[in-house]
């Protein structure tokens, strides 16, 4: 069996270690700097468990030996010192971060390297890039490729119309930082929470909103090909002004240590909840002005005797069906993997990824 080393317990490392440790192909331990989260994970698939400060580059660096390859469901401040863990100890590395500057780091890591780096494995970046890229591949011209997603409360019940759903450093974090998009043909940076737009999806009502990291490396991938490439997050409706409200206007964006607590003592979390999920590819096909669209609602759901909310299916499915396909010979095999490497067909046949299907 291969050994991994899944680096944070939380709601999504949890899973992680469920479906990679009880697979029978993978030997995995966990580590992370909150005791009970580590021992929590590890009971899921009776594995082993270690307490360590995932900013410590000596104590992580130790942990990762012998590994054949190293998972980060950390926060993604500590990828950087997880990533050069991995490299030092010659294992291959997967994480799911949304985070631009660090996203860039593991790229320079990935430069020459013997072994794969393979970021923002989970589900934008990730599921939807492998999407987006699908749909897009047999346009002769893309004129407009639209990812949008969303991880939102299946009955709202605040203002907000939001439940704390996995990290609030993330959400804050895409809803302040700038956000990469490809207009007439050229890439730019333009400001989160704006570009808001209506959507309609099963007949519920939905906004949409820039917010940074969803595109991953696409951009780059499809430069030259694309006219206009924009990621946007889903909300339900009235949520974007208030968002504004409180991080412009009551200039909680200077503060985000202190927002993040007002937002987690505020908004509960919640065990019910949907991911929502649609991609749209237009452009010259056959000649033609054609549209392909691919749209899609997960929800939370009971998977080998656990209940698992929809945010942990996606995001956990997501990231083993990466290290699956890389198991298998199925992506790039050394240096950086792209999530647009990724065949979507290989995707959800995947044992893994048939969790999205």
């Amino acid at each position: 069996m291969k050994k991994v080393v899944v680096l944070g317990g939380g709601k999504i490392g949890r899973m992680v270690c469920f479906l990679l440790g009880t697979s029978g192909d993978y030997e995995v331990r966990v580590g992370d700097s909150h005791a009970p989260s580590a021992a929590a994970a590890a009971t899921l698939f009776g594995g082993q468990h270690a307490t360590l400060d995932l900013a410590n580059a000596a104590a992580v660096g130790e942990f990762v030996k012998g590994a054949w390859s190293v998972i980060s469901c950390a926060p993604f401040h500590c990828n950087p010192t997880i990533a050069k863990a991995a490299a030092a100890a010659g294992a291959h590395y997967f994480d799911l971060t949304e985070d631009v500057n660090v996203t860039r780091e593991v790229i320079a890591l990935a430069k020459g390297a013997s072994t794969a780096f393979v970021p923002q494995c989970g589900l934008a970046p990730g599921f939807i890039t492998i999407v987006a890229n699908d749909l897009a591949k047999p346009f002769s011209k893309i004129e407009d490729l639209r990812l949008r997603v969303g991880a939102l409360p299946s009955q709202p019940s605040n203002r907000l119309g939001y439940n704390l759903t996995w990290s609030t450093e993330g959400v804050i974090n895409e809803y302040i930082n700038d956000c990469d998009a490809v207009v007439n043909g050229s890439f730019v940076s333009v400001p989160a929470l704006e570009h808001l737009e209506r959507l309609v999806i099963d007949g519920v009502e939905f906004e949409a909103f820039n917010t940074s990291g969803g595109l991953g490396t696409l951009a780059e991938s499809l430069k030259g090909r694309v006219q206009n490439l924009n990621y946007k997050t889903i909300r339900y409706p009235g949520h974007c002004e208030l968002m504004r409200f409180l991080l412009h206007e009551l200039r909680f964006a200077q503060h985000r240590d202190e927002f993040k607590k007002v937002l987690e003592r505020a908004i509960p979390a919640t065990t019910e909840d949907q991911v929502v999920i649609f991609v749209s590819a237009s452009g010259l096909l056959d000649g033609r002005l054609t549209e392909r669209v691919y749209a899609k609602r997960v929800g939370s759901q009971t998977i080998g005797g656990h209940h698992w909310t929809a945010i942990q299916i996606t995001t956990a499915a997501g990231i083993c069906a990466i290290v699956d396909l890389f198991a298998q010979g199925k992506t790039v095999p050394n240096g950086l993997v792209r999530m647009e490497d990724v065949s979507f067909s290989d995707f959800v046949a995947n044992r893994f990824g048939k969790h999205y299907v």
